[in-house]
């Protein structure tokens, strides 16, 4: 299929979980994103089609760090398809006024 798949791989301790996953994937010559830290890069560089790697953070900061480029790939996916990311369709706005 054309259509990547993106994987979430910092250095942690379910890594080798994530990489057996990768290598199913690209077994199935499936494109292959990936957002990984540390060590894990050299692992992946051979199998992944395209890698962001992120700076070394403790575990607890790698949730924001890894958010950002996913938000960055959405919203330059958006706008390459033609989709208006300033008023997205299906959005339900909810006012509480006390």
């Amino acid at each position: 299929s054309d259509l990547p798949s993106v994987f979430i791989a910092p250095d942690d301790s379910v890594f080798s979980k994530n990489l057996n996953n990768i290598e199913q994937v690209k077994a199935r010559k499936g494109p292959i994103i990936a957002l990984t830290s540390g060590n894990c890069a050299k692992h992946l560089k051979e199998i992944t089609s395209d890698i962001v790697v992120l700076p070394e953070a403790p575990d607890y900061v790698m949730p924001i760090l890894t958010v950002v480029p996913l938000q960055l790939l959405a919203y330059h996916l958006a706008v390459e398809l033609g989709r208006d990311v300033d008023k997205p369709r299906n959005l339900a706005k909810s006012v509480t006024v006390e």
